[in-house]
């Protein structure tokens, strides 16, 4: 049995939660998000705690139990509080711009590098070395930023590259004299 999926979800002040047949809508004050559900689990809402069952014992089913539970949550926390990702250049000539909904990434490449942030997100530069992304959706707030990132991921010998916030880069020690 799922953990995840038996646990009973609050609704938070604020946010209102509209169940359809297959489809969970949540609104809140940051804005509106929706879900389709998955056949093989139910979702039931009442007097603010949403819960979650298996519509039989079978393993997928169990398994679908704990992932809608988790998707659900991470909607009323969007809605209500929101998501941001922090990214920081480290490295010599390794900055941000944002202008817009456009991001200028130069990251040691010939040419900078400028990326659009998808609608729904925005990026707020908090030095030239420093950017967040923030929105409603984890899902679209944690994909861009794993692009943001691809762009110059942090190599393992020197530590340069866009990186996580707090993120530790696992470091090796390079060739030895002999």
């Amino acid at each position: 049995m799922s953990r995840i999926g038996n646990r009973k979800l609050n609704i938070p002040e604020g946010v209102t939660v509209e169940l359809n047949d297959n489809l969970i809508k949540v609104k809140g004050s940051k804005g509106e998000l929706s879900q389709d559900i998955t056949k093989y689990v139910s979702v039931k809402n009442t007097d603010g705690v949403i819960t979650v069952e298996p519509i039989d014992n079978s393993k997928f089913a169990n398994i679908m139990q704990g992932t809608t539970n988790s998707l659900i949550n991470n909607m009323l926390i969007g809605v209500s509080k929101g998501y941001e990702k922090g990214l920081e250049a480290v490295g010599v000539g390794y900055r941000f711009a944002v202008s817009g909904n456009k991001i200028t990434i130069n990251a040691g490449y010939s040419h900078p590098v400028i990326m659009e942030v998808p609608a729904g997100l925005s990026a707020t530069l908090v030095s030239n070395t420093e950017i967040t992304i923030n929105g409603i959706d984890k899902q679209k707030v944690n994909e861009f930023a794993a692009k943001v990132r691809d762009v110059r991921r942090p190599e393992p010998y020197k530590g340069k590259g866009i990186r996580y916030k707090g993120e530790q880069v696992r470091r090796k020690e390079g060739k030895k004299a002999a």
